[in-house]
C-alpha cells in the first residue's frame, strides 16, 4: 500500500471527512481491520482565508507548498490538497514535489462523463464558481458547467465561509442550496458537482432534485486508487 499525503485544515471539518472516507474505503476493499496508510499537514486555516480574499494567491500557496514539501519529506508518495478552492495553485504546489499531485477536478469529471452527464452544475466558493481554475479542467473533457447567478454565487459562499467551515449546519442554508439546485436543473444542470469539500456536510443525496458529484468522496476514493495501484 502506498502512503497517501493530505494537505488539510481548508477546513479542518472537511479534511476530517478524508481521514474517515479513506480509511473507510479502505477497509471495504481489504477487510475489517485494514486502514490506510497516510500521513497529514493540517494547516492554519486563518491566514490562508485571509490571503485568498485579499487576492494573495501566491502568498497561501507558499503555506501549501511547504506543507506538501514536509509530507514528501515525510514519506508521502501522492500528495491530495483538501480543499477545492486552493486548487487555483494547484500547478504551483505539483512544481515544487516530485510524487503525484492528484486534482480533485479530475474524479469529478470522470465521475460526469461515466454517468452521461454533459452538463453539470458546479456550486463552490465564490472563487471556484466565478474563476476558471476548476471550471478549465472540467470544460477540457467535454462538459458544460453551469454556475448560480450572482445572487445565488453570493448566499452559497457565505455559507460555505460562515457556517459550513465552522461546524454549522442550519435547515434555511440547506433550503437555500435546495433552491439554487433547483434553478441549475431548470437551466439544462443534469448533475450538480459539490464543487467545495464542505457541501457535502450540508447537502446529501436524499436534498437533492439531481445526482450529486461529491468532489470530497470522489477525491478520497482516487487517492485509496492510488494508494492500492488501481
Amino acid at each position: 500500500m502506498r502512503t497517501i499525503g493530505l494537505i488539510g485544515g481548508m477546513s479542518w471539518e472537511s479534511s476530517a471527512e478524508y481521514y474517515r472516507l479513506i480509511n473507510q474505503q479502505v477497509r471495504d476493499r481489504l477487510g475489517p481491520l485494514r486502514s490506510a496508510r497516510l500521513l497529514m499537514y493540517s494547516v492554519d486555516f486563518g491566514p490562508v482565508e485571509q490571503a485568498q480574499h485579499a487576492g494573495r494567491w501566491d502568498d497561501a500557496a507558499q503555506i501549501l507548498v511547504d506543507a506538501a514539501r514536509r509530507l514528501q519529506a515525510g514519506g508521502a508518495e501522492c500528495v491530495v490538497l483538501c480543499t477545492n478552492t486552493m486548487h487555483k495553485v494547484a500547478g504551483q504546489i505539483q512544481d515544487a514535489i516530485t510524487v503525484p499531485f492528484l486534482h480533485i477536478a479530475d474524479p469529478a469529471g470522470q465521475a460526469a462523463q461515466d454517468a452521461g452527464h454533459l452538463s453539470v452544475g458546479l456550486l463552490g466558493t465564490a472563487f471556484t464558481m466565478e474563476q476558471d481554475f476548476l471550471k478549465d479542467r472540467l470544460t477540457a473533457r467535454g462538459l458544460q458547467v453551469l454556475v448560480p447567478d450572482a445572487a445565488d454565487r453570493q448566499a452559497v459562499h457565505r455559507i460555505i465561509y460562515d457556517e459550513l467551515c465552522v461546524g454549522v449546519i442550519r435547515e434555511e442554508s440547506r433550503a437555500t442550496y435546495q433552491r439554487v439546485i433547483q434553478a441549475l436543473a431548470a437551466r439544462g444542470a443534469q448533475a450538480i458537482i459539490l464543487g467545495c469539500t464542505e457541501i457535502s456536510l450540508l447537502i446529501k443525496p436524499e436534498h437533492s432534485a439531481l445526482p450529486l458529484l461529491d468532489t470530497t468522496e470522489l477525491h478520497a476514493r482516487a487517492a485509496v486508487a492510488f494508494a492500492l495501484g488501481d
